[in-house]
C-alpha cells in the first residue's frame, strides 16, 4: 500500500473524532460592589450594589433592586470623620438610584476634598466590614492650551478634531484620566481614558482629545470627533497609582468583552473583603473651547 496513502487515512482519523466538552459553570455568590469617590471641591459619593452572575438578564427593576441600603459608610480626611447618609433619586416611576453623601442635616463634621489629602473610606453592609484608602493628589498636571482642526478625510465637514498640549512635571509617578463634556451635557470619560507618564516624562506635549463616552450605549461612528459649534469641556484628574490601576483593567476588560482572543484580565480594585470596585480620588482642572460654527 501507498505509504502516503497510509498517512493520510492515519491523519483523517484523527481529524474526524470529535469529543463533546462541558463546562460546568458554579453559581458565585454575590458580593458588595463599591463605586467611591471624591474630588477636589466636592463632596465625597458612595454607591453600593450587589454582584450579579455572569449570565444574569439585566432590567432596570433588577439595576434597582440591587442597591445596597441601611449601610454605614464613614469617610476620613486623617482630622473630619463623617458619616454618610443615602440617597435616593427617581429616574422614572418605580425605577430609583440610590447613593451615599455628605448628611445636609449634620454638617458639623462634613467635609470636601482637597488637593495633595488621603481619605480613607469604612464600610459596613449585610454584616460585613469593608475598608479602602486613596489620595487626592496635587494639580501637578494641566491644561496648557486647547485647539481644534478640522477632521480630515470624513464626509461630515461639521466634525472637527480637538487637541491639547499640557506639561508633565519630571519624575515619573504622573497619572491622569480625562473627561469630556459638550455643551450642557454631562462628562463622559474617553474610551481610552487614563494614562501614564512613562513616554512623556518631563516634556511638554501635545495631543488628541477624543470624546467622551457613554459606555451604556454602542460607540458611536464619530466617537472621536466633535462638532462646530459645541462648547467643549475638558476635565483632566490627578489620580494616583492604585487609581490608574483600576480603570486601565476595567477599561481593558470591558474592550476585551466578547473577544475570543483577548487575554485573561483582573480588574483591580482596593476595596477589602472580597469587595469589587474602587475608592478613587481626583485632582481635577478643567478647561472650556467653544468652536465656532
Amino acid at each position: 500500500m501507498n505509504k502516503a496513502f497510509v498517512i493520510f487515512i492515519v491523519c483523517f482519523q484523527f481529524l474526524s473524532c470529535e469529543k463533546n466538552i462541558h463546562f460546568k459553570l458554579n453559581e458565585a455568590p454575590s458580593v458588595l460592589v463599591v463605586d467611591a469617590q471624591i474630588e477636589n471641591g466636592l463632596a465625597p459619593m458612595v454607591v453600593l450594589n450587589n454582584s450579579f452572575s455572569f449570565f444574569d438578564s439585566i432590567s432596570p427593576q433588577i439595576l434597582t433592586n440591587s442597591f445596597v441600603h441601611n449601610a454605614i459608610v464613614t469617610i476620613s480626611n486623617g482630622t473630619l470623620t463623617q458619616e454618610l447618609k443615602e440617597y435616593t433619586y427617581s429616574v422614572v416611576p418605580g425605577i430609583n438610584v440610590y447613593w451615599y453623601s455628605v448628611d445636609s442635616s449634620n454638617l458639623s463634621s462634613a467635609f470636601t476634598g482637597h488637593l495633595n489629602t488621603a481619605y480613607s473610606l469604612h464600610i459596613i453592609a449585610e454584616g460585613k466590614q469593608y475598608v479602602a484608602a486613596t489620595t487626592i493628589p496635587p494639580l501637578s498636571k494641566k491644561i496648557d492650551s486647547l485647539w481644534w482642526k478640522p477632521a480630515s478625510f470624513v464626509k461630515d465637514s461639521n466634525d472637527v478634531i480637538l487637541f491639547l498640549q499640557s506639561t508633565d512635571p519630571p519624575g515619573l509617578g504622573n497619572y491622569v484620566r480625562y473627561f469630556t463634556k459638550r455643551n450642557q451635557g454631562v462628562f463622559f470619560p474617553g474610551n481610552n481614558s487614563v494614562f501614564d507618564d512613562q513616554v512623556i516624562d518631563g516634556t511638554t506635549y501635545q495631543v488628541q482629545v477624543d470624546r467622551g463616552v457613554d459606555r451604556n450605549k454602542p460607540l458611536p461612528r464619530d466617537s472621536n470627533y466633535f462638532k462646530r459649534g459645541d462648547t467643549i469641556t475638558v476635565k483632566l484628574c490627578n489620580i494616583d497609582k492604585g487609581t490608574f490601576t483600576f480603570w486601565s483593567t476595567w477599561e481593558f476588560a470591558h474592550q476585551s468583552i466578547g473577544n475570543p482572543f483577548a487575554q485573561p484580565n483582573k480588574v483591580i480594585g482596593n476595596i477589602s473583603n472580597g469587595a469589587l470596585g474602587s475608592f478613587y480620588g481626583y485632582a481635577a482642572f478643567y478647561k472650556t473651547l467653544t468652536v465656532p460654527k
